[in-house]
């Protein structure tokens, strides 16, 4: 996992465990063939969860809360 994306991730979503559920979502989609959002050189052999954290950093993935009743 790249520090770079997730420091920039969490300061997009600074709730932790809203971040971790989003991310990991969003990379097991990836590993099961959706395209990304960003650019990705594979040949760097970026995972999809750096994949998924750099969406995130970028502004691309975001989330909402139901409110519930």
């Amino acid at each position: 996992m790249n520090d770079d994306y997730l420091k920039q991730a969490i300061e997009k979503i600074p709730d932790r465990m809203i971040l971790v559920v989003l991310a990991s979502k969003r990379a097991k989609e990836l590993a099961r063939g959706s395209y990304p959002m960003v650019p990705v050189d594979r040949r760097q052999g970026i995972n999809h969860l750096d994949v998924a954290l750099q969406e995130i950093a970028e502004g691309k993935l975001s989330y909402e809360v139901e409110e519930t009743v």
